[in-house]
């Protein structure tokens, strides 16, 4: 427990069921069995929120690997079923609970648009910007680091404009910015990406190594002193 506040997870439709796993799903490990019933649990043990005396919300990043239209009506009943846990969009209003669920990989933009009622959020992408959507539908935008274009060595200036213009960017626009696929073995090219995203003031850091992240942000971030 590194006490992050977003977390990622693929999911796959079978038989009316969202199972994990990220090249296939995995029969044994389902959304609500390892998500939802353990958040709510927490929820519930730490009196009405995530981590004990913590009133933030937690982000659940969806990312659909099976067939979008055909995958969100089952994501939203079963987040419908944790009204308590929640965060809600209804009638053109968000109702915060203290978990919001963002559908990522393959979206039904159209559906979600339509719902007046709905319990999952946008995950967008850089395309995304400039048309308007509301943050109420889309909090964040997603993607491939691949967009900056470093690999490693120096980041150079042009790195540095290009990454700063697309976070400028979504934070005008009412959005959180992230970026998948940056480097994730430790070393200099990690480091570097880390330092140039906490500069650029990027939202959400990408990466399988939770303790890693956790100690180089104690160590470089005065807002986690």
């Amino acid at each position: 427990d590194h006490g992050f506040t977003s977390v990622e997870a693929d999911f796959w439709l079978v038989d009316g069921e969202l199972y994990l796993g990220h090249d296939g799903p995995d029969l044994t490990r389902t959304l609500r069995s390892h998500y939802l019933d353990p958040l709510a649990k927490r929820f519930r043990a730490n009196g009405g929120s995530v981590y004990p005396g913590w009133d933030g919300e937690l982000r659940l990043l969806i990312d659909v690997k099976s067939d979008g239209p055909a995958t969100w009506p089952v994501i939203e009943r079963q987040l419908s079923a944790y009204p308590e846990l929640m965060t809600v969009y209804r009638q053109g209003r968000v109702h915060h609970g203290a978990v919001t669920a963002v559908v990522s990989g393959n979206r039904d933009l159209p559906a979600m648009q339509a719902a007046t009622t709905r319990w999952s959020f946008y995950d967008g992408r850089l395309t995304d910007l400039g048309k308007g959507i509301s943050p109420t539908l889309m909090p964040l935008v997603s993607n491939n680091w691949s967009a900056v274009g470093y690999t490693g060595g120096p980041f150079t200036a042009a790195h540095r404009a290009l990454l700063r213009s697309y976070v400028d960017r979504a934070h005008a626009e009412g959005y959180q910015i992230r970026f998948w696929a940056t480097p994730d073995a430790p070393g200099a090219t990690r480091d570097t990406v880390w330092s140039e995203e906490l500069a650029a003031d990027v939202d959400v850091f990408n990466t399988d190594d939770l303790a890693g992240l956790q100690s180089w942000l104690l160590a470089h971030d005065p807002q986690e002193g």
